[in-house]
């Protein structure tokens, strides 16, 4: 048996790199770079292959517990299972499907729910099922093995769940000069929806601009009617902080719609019936643009849009943080403005969506169609006919697969929908197959190569 002592985790920490089969124990001081500060937390690693030389992991920061069950038991495949009892960390084998269980994040509108992130908000976790750990922790023994020779993090896969309650639920209209984004939609709420049928702010009303004569007066309609709203806004919001002041409440925490609404009853019913005809006449400005399940939203530069409440998608984006707010209809929380003159003399007035996916590949049993591709990742759509299969090629980097309709084998792992894995770069060829009775699709993302 190996044992590795190390007081730093700055390179990775792989005891397999020399293709030693012996079991391993490695203790290392994780410094969670993530964090203010970056506070290092103990960890301990214990490491063991199978009979068919599948290398498995455990990782927690009950070192102590950890040290006592070691000291005590043989570390071996079989014995596995106990000392991730005994410490209530997952089994984690590394070259099969590992399976994410997201970090959920609050938001004015509702919540980011979050596959691979890794920020001082929130971290990811791996799971077995049992139990869970985060993230980073797992990376920590070896990125440059397990995502891609350059090391790094997993590109950000994300769902953005909106609460299904108009106004409430309704995201930033906003633009990017830079950063793009796509949306895929993975459930449309019929509460809000009942006909499954949503919907995306994008762009504006052809109509509305055609009335204007000319898009100069256009544009200054337009930001007229933000503007008038934008008062209104502000006086409501004022008297919210002085309720979110009387209760200790900070004055930039996300609240819950349902406290909202109880604290909208204690505005004047005049000032909500003018900021209700105000958002009005300012929507109709725009155009709004129907989503169903699986649809998939490319998001132009300079074009502002809004997903409307109720419609969950994962997003794709380039990792860009640049954004301008033209209006919301609530309380920005992010910054004390909004930048609608700037972005109102930028925008783009159309409300086009782009080209129509480009099929990579395609058969009686599947077709696999490119999303989208940046420069540092891209991201796929595999649709499978029922009782399909498809070899998944790892190349040289790791992918993460989502399930968006019907159930998939990833590996050893069965998704549902809106589950995700990670599928290593050690993990050789993977086979990604629908069940017998029904059709699945799934989104696939991974790096783009230097040869791409």
């Amino acid at each position: 048996m190996t044992h590795i002592t190390t007081q730093s985790a700055v390179s990775p920490i792989w005891p397999f790199a020399d293709g030693s089969a012996a079991p391993a124990i490695v203790e290392f001081d994780f410094a969670q770079y993530y964090l203010p500060g970056a506070p290092v937390v103990p960890l301990i690693a214990a490491l063991v292959f199978d009979k068919g030389g599948d290398p498995s992991v455990i990782i927690t920061d009950n070192v102590s517990k950890a040290r006592e069950w070691l000291g005590e038991n043989s570390l071996t495949f079989e014995n596995l299972a106990n000392l991730s009892a005994c410490v209530q960390a997952p089994v984690i084998c590394l070259t099969d499907a590992i399976r994410l269980a997201p970090v959920h994040i609050a938001k004015p509108w509702g919540q980011e729910i979050w596959f691979t992130g890794i920020e001082a908000r929130g971290q990811s976790s791996v799971t077995d099922g049992n139990y869970r750990m985060p993230l980073p922790w797992l990376l920590a023994i070896g990125a440059d093995y397990l995502l891609q020779r350059s090391g790094g993090e997993p590109n950000l896969l994300k769902i953005l769940d909106p609460l299904a309650e108009e106004v409430f639920g309704d995201l930033y209209f906003e633009l990017h000069e830079e950063k793009r984004e796509v949306y895929v939609v993975t459930g449309v709420d019929p509460r809000a929806w009942p006909d499954g049928v949503g919907a995306i702010r994008y762009g504006f009303d052809q109509e509305a601009r055609r009335r204007a004569g000319d898009d100069a007066t256009f544009r200054c309609q337009y930001l007229a009617a933000v503007k008038a709203y934008e008062q209104i806004r502000r006086a409501i919001d004022s008297r919210l902080d002085k309720i979110r002041m009387e209760i200790g409440v900070g004055l930039n925490e996300p609240i819950d719609a349902a406290t909202l609404k109880e604290w909208l009853n204690r505005i004047p019913r005049q000032l909500q019936e003018a900021e209700s005809a105000a958002r009005e006449l300012m929507q109709s400005y725009t155009h709004r643009h129907p989503l169903r399940l699986g649809d998939v939203v490319k998001v132009s530069c300079l074009t502002p849009h809004a997903l409307q409440h109720g419609v969950r998608t994962v997003e794709f984006q380039t990792p860009v943080y640049e954004r301008k707010i033209l209006n919301f209809g609530q309380k920005v929380l992010t910054q004390d403005h909004w930048d609608t003159e700037a972005a109102v003399a930028i925008m783009n007035l159309d409300n086009q969506m782009a080209e129509d996916l480009a099929v990579v590949a395609a058969s009686d049993a599947y077709s696999l169609e490119q999303v989208v591709k940046f420069d540092d990742f891209q991201a796929f759509r595999l649709t499978l006919a029922p009782g399909a299969d498809f070899s998944l090629a790892m190349g040289d980097s790791y992918k993460l697969v989502m399930a968006v309709e019907g159930e998939i084998h990833v590996g050893s792992q069965l998704l549902g929908r809106e589950e995700a894995v990670l599928v290593p770069r050690t993990a050789g060829v993977c086979r990604i197959s629908s069940s017998e009775n029904a059709r699945a699709v799934c989104l696939i993302s991974l790096p783009v190569s230097a040869d791409q």
